[in-house]
């Protein structure tokens, strides 16, 4: 990974003895701007990774930081400046598009600047992207008629209201249409970044992405639409709760129970129960049925094995029980995951 990439600019990199450009990714920046959607798309598509070294077929991203007026300094929520090195012709040349929000959401004033170049982007075959109120550009620009969309929660309302032809669903963490794909508010972002390298790069350069990040090890819950694999490893000297789920993760093909899991963490049942879903936000078998999903992922996306043969593998008693969990948690089935996420798979 040459320096050039680390700072955000496209370079040629050789696979075999065949030159290919990189994917370039292009973030939208502007005056007024909360910086963490920013960051998560900087960290996600602009940081040099020496770690994926031997696991990519094709090369990394390039990033871009766009802004309406190159080199004028932009203020940023907390009292700071950045500079963006390139415009909206570079925008609107990008692969990918990716638009962090907008100025002010409740006065309906998207940039024309930025409308023209989405367009633009859009007409030539680049893929569209928002986090949080950077769904009032895509909507602006006419990307999202008669389409599924989300943003945060705050401006669902607001954003259905204006943009009548929009879809709006407020329940989702991100809406993959294809082309154009948005997500709710702040760390949603994450999702549906890691969720982009996933479709392009796979599994486990995704979890492996996830895990230099440090994201949680589940994203559980009615929002989740994908959930990216146990990253996180827990340390064996931290706490009962913490042992219990190290020990579970590296058993999840055996039979678990809420009693093993709290004799493993030297607890009373009704103790852990309670000082589990505190901690999580979730049930411990809700919590291990995650896992076991999360686990199936890389699984499916692999050539080799069944889905009965991955069920089992996973820890679910049947491969009809696995379906119905992983159905209810993707929303969608494990042949379909396979199908669209699948490497080499028929």
């Amino acid at each position: 990974m040459s320096a050039q990439q680390a700072t955000g600019g496209p370079v040629a990199v050789t696979i075999g003895s065949r030159p290919e450009p990189v994917h370039t990714v292009a973030v939208y920046a502007f005056d007024g701007m909360a910086p963490f959607e920013l960051g998560v798309v900087v960290e996600v598509f602009g940081l040099a990774r020496p770690e994926l070294s031997g696991l990519l077929a094709a090369p990394w991203y390039g990033l871009r930081v766009c802004a309406d007026r190159p080199g004028t300094p932009l203020g940023a929520v907390g009292g700071f400046s950045i500079t963006a090195r390139y415009g909206l012709d570079e925008l609107a040349a990008a692969d990918t598009v990716v638009v962090v929000g907008v100025p002010n959401p409740f006065a309906g004033d998207v940039p024309p600047g930025l409308v023209s170049a989405l367009r633009t982007a859009h007409d030539r075959g680049a893929r569209i992207v928002s986090i949080c109120s950077g769904a009032f550009a895509l909507a602006a620009a006419g990307l999202l008629d008669h389409r599924a969309a989300t943003t945060h929660w705050r401006y669902a309302e607001l954003l259905q209201q204006r943009y009548p032809l929009v879809r709006v669903d407020p329940d989702v963490l991100y809406v993959d249409n294809g082309d154009v794909l948005t997500s709710a508010g702040s760390a949603a972002g994450i999702d549906l970044c890691l969720y982009l390298v996933r479709r392009d790069h796979g599994a486990k350069v995704a979890n492996t992405v996830a895990r230099r990040f440090v994201v949680p090890p589940h994203r559980d819950g009615g929002q989740a639409q994908f959930i990216e694999a146990a990253v996180r490893p827990v340390e064996e000297d931290e706490d009962g709760i913490a042992r219990s789920m190290q020990w579970a993760l590296d058993h999840l093909s055996a039979p678990l129970t809420v009693p093993l899991l709290a004799r493993q963490a030297g607890m009373s049942e009704r103790s852990y129960l309670r000082h589990f879903t505190a901690r999580n936000g979730t049930s411990p078998m809700r919590w291990v049925i995650t896992q076991r999903i999360a686990a199936s992922l890389p699984l499916l996306e692999s050539p080799d094995g069944t889905v009965e043969e991955i069920a089992a593998a996973v820890g679910f008693e049947s491969a009809a029980t696995f379906r119905h969990h992983f159905g209810r948690t993707m929303h969608t089935s494990p042949t379909a995951h396979r199908r669209g996420f699948g490497r080499g798979v028929a």
